[in-house]
């Protein structure tokens, strides 16, 4: 494959995340679009985490979430799922990644701040 052409491409921020449940991840997720902080969220569903916490090593079964934004409002993003999250100190992690130029405007144009007049 020939490398990218920049033109055809831009750069949109995927944010992961962890929660406890499915209606934690409901709540997060729509609370998320209607802030307009993502364009999209996808449940990937049931995952099982093993960890070290306080000490001790932990496991549980957790729900998987992927935000797709703007670069714009990705520290945005990331700040309002610190603050919303149930866990101390949920799993946030974000990376750029280059989409289709049509997807990543329709990002942009999802995630833009509602005007108010």
């Amino acid at each position: 494959m020939d490398s990218l052409e920049p033109s055809l491409y831009l750069n949109v921020t995927l944010m992961l995340t962890t929660v406890p449940d499915a209606d934690t991840a409901k709540a997060l997720a729509a609370a998320a679009l209607n802030a307009r902080l993502a364009a999209c969220v996808t449940e990937l569903g049931a995952v099982h985490s093993s960890y070290h916490w306080q000490g001790k090593i932990e496991s549980g079964d957790e729900i998987q979430l992927l935000f797709k934004t703007s670069v714009a409002r990705a520290s945005e993003l990331e700040q309002f799922i610190q603050t919303q999250h149930p866990y101390d100190t949920p799993e946030i992690l974000s990376w750029q990644a280059t989409a289709s130029a049509a997807y990543a405007q329709w990002i942009t144009v999802e995630t833009q701040r509602p005007i108010h007049v």
